[in-house]
């Protein structure tokens, strides 16, 4: 061989790039390494194509680098995180500050800057997906003084599998597999040593491991100061994978930031212009967010949020955010709608009709995103709001009558244990059964709505029995839901809902999510009897309406935002860990927070009753809930401990789609001046004469 050749070997070797290691394969010890969860769920951003090409999805991590990414679906988080880890001569050194911005009010588009102590080093993070293929690209800048180093770290769960990751180096590229999903890793200019390993056991930072068996792999390039591009591909194969990274690297990362940016420059100026009343740059983003959460393989698939808050990043195969729920599904409906995407609304709504229940006519609690039932639970607000959505499409055809025919015959014939519809198995907050106003609401106006399409339909005797059933439902609602005899006021006021249809007597139930047992119904409220007024079934100035508004303010205020409900128990402990479950009752060791879709739902309710300028406060409110980087969280803290700024996301879902939807449709609603989602046959038939007195 001649010298210069095995000069040239030698010293790739030296620089772990190598042919050489590829003939001395180097295993990792410590199989299969230990378990982590997935990343704390409040993002600060999330990127992908606005096209269908590209089906990979990341989000940007608060302490920096990036969290979930998903391939090849929406549903199916293939990496636990792709982060940075700067070390120096004390070791490895945390960052003294994290900066995420968006780079671009029209794109999904976002900058981190990072900083170590005293200045001592400097790291730019930027992020695009490749909108013709599933590869991620981070632009890195560090700068540093001499003695520090940059090690970025790969950590795959491919196929939503954290244990069954095998992983090479295979030249300057790190390659993974599990089963037919696959990533590969590569830098331009190439890492300067690799290594493969196992979390816990053979990660540490200089392990030069050429291999890693099944198990929980990590993956280590480290980096050079000055610039440099980093892919990260997926495919069914790592030859796959390795193909569309490399494609990523050889393009750059400024020219596919530029298409990526324009995909979504194409997408909102398909859209209604933002608002004069809006923040147009939050009103843009949460139109994005709202796109970003469609599936591109499921059209009309929108999962919930894009993280796993708290236990649910420990046990992510159950993963209830990542999965499409028929409730949030009819909001992000209709915040699509508000920002003027009809088309997504108009899939949303077909997707939900793929989801019906044969043969009885409901919709799952949730599903995957191809539509198959995960939990088992049963919401009849789930069941009313398709309806509800068909009518606000103007859907009228015969295939969509047979759907809502369905649906609405399936809540008037409802019954289970002795009890009959309106009483439902679950409420809108998942872990009560009753008589719930909320849910009462929705299965009202669906009724109303199937009546409207049955007449279109020339079908004259379900379009009666469906009205007379909806009169019936309405007449009693009071009955079922309000007391005279609660202790929060001399007045009747509605409670978050009732046992057994009787809200003056003291019937108990338990709370669940740590919250305390045998309570009194009479002492749980919560404001969803505000559907009762969005949906056209009673006026804004309903006497007991407003008492319970007054009711709410005093148990459940939280400064300028609200609990979910009495006692919730749903949000951090008091220490800001995470909630878990299972948990024992009455320990009340966890506490819900505030939801800033709330204000959204007041924000409705005052322009209902007439006052634009409580609705324009409550936008403002619902926007001061965003962090620097425009994602709208589930949970904002509270006046509890820990005593965090009130205001300010905490560690649930960020971005909640709901959340985005409400700030879209709440800003659409204050343009036109009326509640735009309201229906009309429903408004018309119980409420029109009054709001219109009454405002």
């Amino acid at each position: 061989m001649p010298y210069r050749k095995i000069g040239r070997i030698m010293a790739a070797a030296l620089l772990g790039l190598t042919p050489l290691a590829a003939a001395r394969d180097v295993p990792a010890p410590g199989a299969p390494g230990a378990d982590q969860q997935y990343l704390p769920a409040d993002k600060t951003g999330l990127i992908t194509a606005a096209g269908t090409e590209s089906k990979v999805w990341a989000t940007v991590q608060r302490t920096g680098g990036l969290g979930e990414i998903f391939y090849p679906d929406l549903g199916t988080p293939s990496a636990r995180a792709l982060s940075f880890v700067v070390t120096g001569p004390s070791g490895r050194e945390t960052a003294a500050s994290v900066d995420t911005t968006m780079t671009d009010d029209r794109s999904l588009s976002f900058r981190q800057r990072l900083a170590g102590p005293s200045g001592r080093w400097r790291l730019s993070l930027s992020y695009a997906t490749d909108p013709h293929r599933a590869t991620v690209l981070a632009d890195v800048n560090f700068t540093a003084r001499p003695g520090y180093r940059l090690h970025a770290i790969f950590d795959p769960a491919l196929g939503n599998s954290r244990s069954g990751d095998s992983g090479r180096t295979a030249g300057d590229a790190l390659v993974a597999s599990d089963g037919d999903v696959a990533s590969a890793f590569v830098a331009a200019p190439a890492f300067r040593t690799t290594s493969n390993g196992f979390t816990g056991t053979s990660d540490d930072l200089d392990a030069r491991y050429t291999s890693a068996a099944p198990g929980y792999l990590v993956q280590t390039g480290r980096l050079g100061t000055g610039h440099t591009t980093l892919a990260l591909g997926f495919g069914t194969s790592t030859g796959a994978a390795l193909d569309g990274a490399r494609a990523g690297l050889r393009r750059g990362f400024g020219a596919t930031a530029r298409e990526y940016a324009a995909g979504w420059h194409r997408h909102l100026g398909g859209l209604h212009r933002p608002p004069a009343v809006a923040d147009r740059a939050l009103w843009r983003t949460s139109a994005m967010v709202l796109a970003a959460s469609e599936d591109k393989t499921h059209r009309g698939a929108y999962v919930a949020a894009p993280g796993s808050p708290w236990a649910f990043g420990r046990d992510d195969p159950s993963g209830p955010y990542h999965l499409v729920w028929s409730r949030d599904l009819y909001q992000i409906a209709t915040g699509l709608l508000a920002a003027g995407d009809r088309a997504g609304a108009t899939r949303a709504l077909n997707y939900l009709f793929t989801v019906q229940q044969k043969p009885d006519g409901s919709f799952p609690q949730n599903s995957r995103l191809d539509g198959t039932p995960v939990w088992d639970g049963l919401q009849l607000d789930e069941v009313g709001l398709p309806i509800v959505l068909a009518y606000q499409l103007g859907r009228t055809d015969a295939a969509t009558w047979a759907h809502v025919r369905k649906a609405a015959d399936f809540l008037i014939g409802f019954e289970q244990d002795g009890n009959r519809a309106p009483w439902s198995p679950q409420d809108r907050w998942e872990n009560q059964s009753g008589y719930s106003p909320a849910t009462i609401a929705a299965e009202i106006a669906g009724l109303v709505c199937a009546a409207s399409i049955a007449a279109d339909n020339e079908d004259d005797a379900s379009a009666t029995r469906y009205l007379t059933v909806a009169d019936q439902w309405r007449a009693n609602v009071k009955a079922w839901t309000v007391t005279s005899t609660g202790p929060y006021s001399r007045s009747p006021y509605f409670l978050r809902l009732t046992k057994d249809g009787k809200p003056d007597l003291g019937t108990t139930y338990d709370i669940g999510d740590s919250g305390p047992s045998g309570v009194d119904q009479r002492r749980v409220v919560d404001p969803g009897f505000l559907e009762l007024v969005r949906l056209g079934i009673l006026p804004a100035g309903d006497p007991d309406v407003r008492t319970s508004l007054r009711v709410v303010d005093a148990q459940l205020g939280a400064g300028p935002f609200w609990h979910r409900a009495s006692f919730d128990g749903y949000g951090e402990k008091a220490d800001g860990s995470q909630w878990d479950y299972p948990l024992p009752a009455d320990s009340q060791i966890t506490r819900g927070r505030a939801w800033p879709l709330l204000n959204g739902e007041r924000g409705e309710y005052l322009l209902a009753g007439g006052s634009r300028a409580g609705a324009r406060s409550q936008l403002r409110i619902l926007a001061s809930a965003a962090g620097p980087s425009r994602m709208l969280p589930e949970q904002v803290w509270d006046q509890y401990p820990p005593n965090r700024p009130l205001g300010t996301p905490s560690t649930s879902a960020t971005p909640l789609a709901w959340t985005h939807a409400q700030y879209l449709r709440l800003a659409a609603d204050l343009a036109a001046g009326r509640v735009l989602e309201r229906p009309a046959a429903v408004a018309d038939r119980y409420t029109k004469p009054a709001d219109v007195a009454g405002g």
